[in-house]
């Protein structure tokens, strides 16, 4: 089944969370852009072992629902660096807490 943006086809808040708290990259890549912009080189080594196809589309769809920002530079050599929104940095705090919750419940190392 083909994932779709939530902005496309539902209007109820817990399926709109849940299609980008739940999957499986975006809070990895909302929580990787907490602090800066992060090019998409960059951004994709620290998201770790997904596929550039499945990134890109992640980056796409979160995007699109007004959580990052794409910066595209004019630059020789071209660069593209990503950021949150103001969406975005409030969704932090929550990926923040689900993370702890994860540490204490399930004695996960902690990442820095």
């Amino acid at each position: 089944m083909k994932q779709k943006t939530f902005s496309k086809y539902s209007d109820c808040p817990n399926k709109r969370s849940k299609s980008i708290i739940g999957s499986r990259w975006k809070p990895i890549i909302i929580y990787a852009l907490r602090k800066r912009k992060i090019r998409f080189g960059q951004l994709h080594a620290i998201v770790g072992d997904i596929s550039a196809k499945v990134f890109a589309k992640c980056l796409k769809e979160l995007e699109a629902d007004e959580i990052i920002v794409r910066e595209t530079f004019t630059d020789t050599p071209g660069r593209v660096e990503y950021s949150l929104t103001p969406k975005g940095v409030a969704l932090v705090p929550i990926i923040v807490s689900l993370l702890q919750w994860e540490w204490k419940h399930y004695e996960m190392n902690q990442p820095s």
